[in-house]
């Protein structure tokens, strides 16, 4: 599992110009479900993103995580995450998950950041959508999960 996380101090998704996810100061975080991922790569990377300590506290360091700063998280499924990039130039897909199994695994990864008492909006599956966000910092991370291990 890939996972590109953005700080944000707003952030909206849209799906045939409907709003479906909206949030003020949080996270963003685009999702790639690999083949073979499971319960355990969706568990760590929500324990992960609700941990982080990315936010600035009163001393202007990165020491406060989206709860303690009292944000929400919008989570989007992203396959192009997968992206195999080493031959052509038209990147192959063959490491992204079948849609069935990474759907569930997308809305797991998002129910478990929401179990920890984290708000979180959600893009739509396999739908094509517009993410409109402000990165706060800017802060980008990518995370790697496997075998239930952040990498």
């Amino acid at each position: 599992m890939r996972a590109v996380i953005q700080r944000v101090s707003r952030a909206e998704v849209r799906v045939g110009g409907d709003v479906v996810a909206s949030i003020g100061r949080g996270l963003v975080v685009f999702v790639g479900v690999a083949v073979g991922d499971g319960e355990p790569e969706a568990g760590a990377l929500a324990a992960k993103v609700g941990a982080l300590r990315i936010f600035t506290d009163h001393d202007g360091k990165m020491n406060l995580s989206v709860g303690d700063v009292g944000g929400s998280v919008v989570v989007v499924s992203q396959f192009t995450l997968l992206a195999d990039m080493r031959r052509g130039r038209r990147p192959s897909f063959t490491g992204a998950e079948d849609p069935v199994t990474a759907a569930r695994l997308v809305d797991a990864v998002a129910d478990s950041i929401a179990a920890a008492g984290i708000p979180v909006g959600s893009g739509r599956f396999g739908e094509r959508m517009e993410v409109d966000l402000v990165n706060d910092g800017p802060v980008t991370l990518v995370l790697d999960v496997v075998g239930g291990t952040v990498r």
